[in-house]
């Protein structure tokens, strides 16, 4: 009698070609703009975060990255104080989220809506890589 297993091994030949763990929609509030009237206010921003992980199995937290850094890492960067540009930002989250130890590349989008009024939501795109 043949028993199966409620979840699917992995078969021969079969091997991991990307492993990305991500966050979608993540919003701050953040002192960040070089205008006047920008200073001493908080400011939305809106933040996508690509990490690209390399591909092996994953069995334990240990063997990934939680994707609770991104959330920790944009709010040390809040924290530290007001931002002149979303560039900056971006490239500060993606440092953070890059110097882990199973990631490999990021990419961070943010953008800052309300910065042109109506509905554009201008930003920016930040990729990073180890190596």
């Amino acid at each position: 009698m043949t028993t199966h297993s409620a979840f699917p091994t992995w078969a021969d030949g079969v091997r991991m070609e990307a492993l990305t763990v991500f966050v979608r929609g993540l919003t701050v509030a953040a002192g960040i703009g070089v205008h006047e009237h920008e200073h001493g206010r908080l400011q939305t921003l809106v933040i996508d975060a690509d990490l690209e992980l390399a591909p092996n199995r994953v069995e334990r937290l240990s063997d990934t990255v939680n994707y609770e850094l991104v959330s920790k890492a944009a709010q040390g960067i809040v924290e530290a104080g007001h931002v002149g540009l979303v560039e900056t930002f971006a490239e500060r989250l993606a440092v953070a989220c890059l110097v882990q130890d199973h990631v490999r590349r990021v990419r961070v989008r943010i953008g800052k809506p309300g910065a042109l009024g109506g509905t554009a939501e201008p930003g920016c795109e930040v990729v990073l890589s180890k190596g």
